[in-house]
């Protein structure tokens, strides 16, 4: 990625300035739970940023079902699950050097990377700190002949400090961490940012930052077909910005939307991820 340091030191400067939503910095009470049911689109596309960008070779439709939850084991230890069902599918060619395409048209239901984690609160005296540790397991398939892959091919283990502070109207917050990869695959650094208004009951806006970058450590061989679409690839990068917005319908059940795309990357689709959901708390 282009300038990748001068977008650490953009990204770190971000974290120290910006202004804390749910699921980041504060664990659950004993006994507390939380479960969001969320899809996440992104439409047919076939450019990826690189350097230089390149295309697919057929256009891509990324679509993903994904349950979460967070339940509190005591009051500052809370655990987590991340279940993401992956629908993709490989379109028409857009692209073919060699005049016969390498990958063949399908589409795929499949299971993607499952989250476990458990994150333990270290500090609340207005500000709130918490440790957390992520374990993502190899459980995404790969499909040989259209090239299409739901998940990376291997474990991965995620360490990071989440810090945060709400208001009644307004909360900040952000994280950052390290994704330890296996199989040859590059690690990342990662960070996180966002901040949230509630300008009437029941509503919050929110704006965040998202940032990845490769350590460049892995040097894994992946199919040509899986490299023609795209997919989970090594070394992906990224500087992503996005908003959410959430009603609180009920004190306990509410509805959410969101929009992220990228200001810029490295193996990432060209296009913005749209969502929405639906949360329930315990």
């Amino acid at each position: 990625m282009h300038s990748t340091l001068k977008k650490y030191l953009f990204t770190l400067l971000f974290l120290f300035s910006i202004s804390l939503f749910s699921q980041g910095a504060w664990t659950k009470a004993k006994n507390e739970a939380y479960v969001q049911l969320s899809y996440y689109n992104i439409a047919g596309y076939s450019g990826i940023y690189g350097n230089p960008d390149y295309r697919t070779e057929r256009k891509i439709t990324d679509n993903t079902l994904q349950l979460f939850g967070e339940y509190g084991i005591t009051d500052k230890t809370t655990v987590l699950l991340s279940l993401p069902i992956k629908m993709i599918k490989a379109g028409d060619v857009v692209l073919s050097d060699a005049g016969i395409p390498i990958t063949s048209d399908g589409s795929e239901t499949a299971l993607g990377n499952l989250v476990v984690g458990v994150k333990h609160q270290l500090y609340n005296n207005k500000w709130v700190i918490s440790g957390q540790f992520n374990v993502e397991a190899n459980t995404g398939n790969y499909f040989e002949a259209s090239g299409l892959r739901s998940g990376y091919d291997t474990f991965t283990l995620s360490p990071k400090l989440n810090i945060g502070r709400g208001y009644d109207n307004f909360f900040i917050q952000a994280s950052t961490g390290v994704d330890i990869r296996f199989n040859d695959y590059s690690s990342n650094f990662r960070a996180s940012a966002e901040a949230g208004v509630k300008p009437i009951k029941r509503l919050w806006l929110i704006g965040f930052l998202d940032f990845s970058t490769s350590f460049e450590n892995g040097d894994v061989i992946l199919p040509e077909a899986n490299l023609a679409t795209g997919l989970y690839l090594n070394d992906q990068e990224y500087v992503a910005y996005g908003i959410k917005g959430i009603v609180e319908i009920t004190e306990k059940f509410g509805v959410l939307a969101n929009y992220t795309s990228a200001i810029s990357g490295t193996n990432v689709p060209k296009r913005a991820v749209v969502g929405g959901g639906i949360y329930h708390k315990f």
